[in-house]
């Protein structure tokens, strides 16, 4: 195997990503209501299958859940986050 072909990875544990930007790092991810229920615990008031859109901290930790990416947007600023695109 030639080395220059060899991929590194880079690997960062929750704490680390937590410290990104000073912990003021966010990301937005589509959610259907399935993964609001495993989030929320309880199920939310809306038809099933419905796309929400949840709020991450860096780290992965749920911030909010909301019915629309701008909402999600607003959300962020509210909680004083930088949203970040993410792929």
């Amino acid at each position: 195997m030639n080395a220059e072909n060899v991929k590194k990875t880079l690997e960062i544990s929750q704490q680390d990503f937590a410290r990104l930007g000073g912990g003021a790092l966010a990301y937005i991810r589509e959610i259907e209501t399935d993964e609001a229920v495993r989030l929320l615990g309880s199920p939310p008031a809306m038809a099933p299958n419905t796309k929400l859109f949840c709020l991450y901290n860096a780290d992965g930790s749920p911030v909010s859940i909301s019915g629309s990416r701008e909402a999600a947007i607003g959300s962020a600023f509210e909680h004083e986050l930088l949203p970040m695109s993410v792929h």
